[in-house]
């Protein structure tokens, strides 16, 4: 056996610590980026909603159109080699978008630069998250994956923990521009790591062309028709992500920018900006994903999970349906947008318990499920599959918001996911997974 077979501890797998603290890196810099592009777009376009909602949804449609190209790379080439291909070229547009910022200081050149921005910069990211998302069968043994993907969680905890409140002090503390370049050099940092990621890897002894694309990614379809719980997982986490993405994506800046920017009192406002606010949802949600995570991380793999998950779901449902009414009672109502901070708090940390506790066991059940050399290629059809209607999602949700208001928002919001998540706990197909 191999050293790395030999281990018990999956942290002692070189590849994997590598893999680990490149993605940590980048990680960290998608999320201070994130954070500061959604509110410096409100900043710049005096709130408007419909412009940021057009903004992730094009950000939503590149990295969709290019997952495909992604998935069928991904089977075919060096997943490490990829992935330290595409942080490089990250890292490398986000300092020139930065130094043209710099150059055409003008809110329409700012807007401009931003949307070429997040539409390339997400087109790269439709290349790296198929080779990623399937590299740890190939690092790690089988009975590793839900270890393997709980450490993965606990990281993104703690980033969302830490690197939400970093972003928050940093958007307050120091120029966007400068943000920005910090963004750039966390992507070139993580290229540096994936270089040194070592696996056997068989490249494909045909030729990669167009057609032979189009010919693997419709075997991934055939392929993923065979797995019923799986496409029908997919279907139901297609309509999840419609209803869910608007709350974080178009609610939560707006809600900031608007609702809690405008009130004469807020709880904290005295420590704490408005921004800083939002820092505080996500810290919360961080903090019980690492307990969840942690949790199952010494847990021994099931067998099944899609009744369980089915049943989490459902409580999710019911979590949005508190902050909902909340939201109309506390804020639309003009009661105490204080109280309104702390359930949103509470919210936030029991949905962070309940998502982790079903992304890990998904996710280590498609790897344990799929073939290894389709597993790229699937990767990137349940990518398209589950983020496809996002695009749509985030449009809509601008509108919405600049109509109706952001209760007719959560109130959509809410039953559309309700709705999905009980037709998904009377599916028997999810039973099998």
């Amino acid at each position: 056996m191999s050293e790395t077979i030999r281990k018990d501890n999956v942290f002692q797998n070189r590849n994997f610590r590598l893999v680990f603290f490149g993605a940590l890196v980048s990680e960290l810099g998608a999320i201070l980026y994130s954070f500061a592009v959604s509110f410096y777009i409100l900043d710049i376009s005096r709130n408007n909603a419909f412009l940021q909602g057009l903004y992730l949804a094009l950000c939503s449609i590149a990295m969709l159109v290019m997952t495909p190209a992604g998935g069928v790379l991904g089977d075919c080439m060096s997943k490490a080699r990829i992935m330290y291909i595409c942080d490089y070229l990250k890292g490398g547009m986000i300092l020139l978008a930065t130094v043209l910022m710099r150059l055409f200081p003008e809110p329409s050149g700012q807007l401009l630069i931003l949307f070429i921005l997040g539409i390339t910069g997400n087109m790269v990211s439709g290349i790296f998250n198929p080779a990623a998302g399937a590299l740890f069968p190939h690092i790690v043994r089988e009975d590793q994956l839900q270890q393997a993907n709980s450490y993965f969680t606990m990281k993104n905890a703690l980033e969302n923990i830490f690197g939400i409140i970093l972003a928050g002090v940093l958007y307050a503390a120091m120029p966007v521009h400068a943000l920005f370049v910090l963004v750039g050099l966390c992507y070139i940092a993580s290229g540096i790591s994936e270089m040194l990621i070592r696996y056997e890897f068989h490249p494909s002894a045909d030729r990669l062309t167009l057609k032979l694309a189009v010919s693997d990614m419709a075997e991934g379809i055939n392929y993923l028709r065979t797995k019923k719980a799986i496409l029908t997982l997919l279907i139901a986490t297609l309509f999840i992500n419609f209803f869910f993405t608007p709350v974080t994506g178009n609610f939560l800046p707006f809600f900031v920018k608007t609702d809690l920017s405008g009130a004469q009192y807020y709880l904290l406002d005295n420590i704490l900006t408005p921004e800083q606010w939002s820092s505080v949802f996500y810290a919360c949600f961080g903090v019980s994903s690492l307990m969840g995570a942690a949790f199952l991380s010494g847990r021994p793999q099931s067998d099944k999970c899609g009744r369980k998950v089915s049943l989490l779901l459902c409580a999710v449902a019911a979590v949005m349906v508190c902050l909902t009414g909340c939201y109309f009672f506390f804020v639309d109502s003009g009661i105490q947008i204080s109280y309104f901070l702390v359930v949103f708090s509470l919210g936030f940390f029991a949905i962070g318990i309940l998502i982790s506790n079903t992304n890990i066991p998904i996710n280590t059940a498609i790897m344990r499920i799929v073939d290894r050399d389709k597993l790229s290629k699937v990767s990137s059809i349940i990518s398209i599959g589950s983020q496809g209607m996002t695009p749509i999602a985030s449009v809509l949700a601008g509108i919405i918001l600049k109509a109706f208001g952001s209760t007719a928002l959560l109130v959509f919001c809410t039953m559309g996911f309700a709705v999905t998540a009980a037709a998904l706990l009377f599916s028997p197909q999810i039973k099998e997974l």
